[in-house]
């Protein structure tokens, strides 16, 4: 029986039978996956491991086999435009905690069939317009642990399959109107750790939040701040009659409406009541002119007997004569 020595330590007399040996000794070696990036460690299924590894922007090389792409706890302050060309069939991005800050407005494009989206534990304060536009077949994103103060719905735009959104522990004092509104598919929404505002801006959320009912516990952690009270208050308790005496904002749209159409309809009516203003003025005028003419001119009888005695080719004259 081979001792384990004789395994870890070939005797001489093997290793010069492999030299002499007429055929030709294969050596294992470890292969590279070509469409894997550098600095990532590739896994077969199209996982690409990058994460932890210091990288200071997204690495090049991206192709079309890569389906999972991890690239947490790195240090990518910003993604610009186009940042993930190449990886057009990813399914899965995962940039947790690299302190990121600024997210191009088109650094998504091409990764239209992204499903999972994972920007949590960074420093974002804002999303541009159109950031998450490209993204339709998203299921699932979280923004939780950032410094998120307001999220417009232009930012998220319309995600017809979204179904799990996370925005907990953010800097939110209310949702704009009109976000949750093309999220047709969402049925689980984070929202704890925000200093949410009882005010009207809360409206539409709570009405979400009635449609879709949380579990008790959860419900209980879910409060917002009365201004000036400085009272806590679930935001499960509010029904649609505590907002009666909220106005209802006009949304964008309208107010272009109104923007443009109201000088537009000041202008038009303005151009109306100076032409009346002409055509008034001038029938005025014309029929003062009728009658100054008419008061210099004597009457008819009058006129018949100036003329008769002094006319010498009337018969009167003619008989006279």
């Amino acid at each position: 029986m081979l001792s384990p020595s004789f395994l870890s330590r070939p005797p001489p007399s093997l290793l010069l039978l492999l030299l002499l040996s007429p055929w030709p000794v294969w050596v294992a070696t470890p292969m590279a996956t070509p469409d894997c990036p550098e600095a990532c460690a590739c896994a077969p299924g199209g996982q690409a491991n990058c994460s932890g590894r210091a990288l200071p922007a997204v690495p090049a090389g991206l192709s079309p086999s890569v389906r999972a792409l991890l690239l947490d706890h790195n240090h990518v302050r910003a993604l610009p435009p186009g940042a993930f060309l190449g990886a057009g069939a990813l399914l899965r991005l995962d940039l947790r905690e690299n302190g990121l800050r600024r997210v191009h407005a088109r650094a998504f494009w091409g990764l239209g069939a992204l499903q999972q989206l994972d920007l949590s534990a960074n420093q974002l304060e804002a999303l541009a317009p159109g950031t998450f536009a490209s993204l339709r077949a998203l299921c699932k994103l979280s923004l939780a642990d950032n410094r998120l103060a307001r999220l417009e719905p232009a930012a998220l735009g319309a995600l017809p399959l979204l179904r799990d959104l996370s925005l907990q522990d953010n800097e939110l004092t209310a949702l704009a109107p009109g976000v949750l509104a093309g999220l047709p598919a969402l049925n689980s929404l984070r929202l704890r750790g925000n200093p949410w505002a009882c005010s009207c801006a809360l409206r539409p959320l709570c009405a979400w939040l009635r449609r879709h009912p949380r579990p008790a516990a959860e419900a209980e952690t879910l409060l917002c701040v009365s201004p000036g009270l400085q009272t806590l208050s679930p935001l499960t308790a509010f029904s649609d009659i505590a907002f009666r005496r909220c106005v209802q904002s006009l949304a964008p749209r309208d107010l272009v409406v109104v923007y443009t159409l109201g000088p537009a309809s000041f202008f038009a009516s303005l151009a109306i009541c100076l032409a009346l203003g002409s055509v008034l003025t001038a029938w005025r005028a014309r029929r003062q002119r009728a009658a100054a003419r008419h008061r210099r001119r004597p009457p008819l009888n009058l006129r018949l007997a100036e003329a008769s005695p002094a006319d010498p080719g009337s018969p009167a004259a003619t008989a006279q004569v």
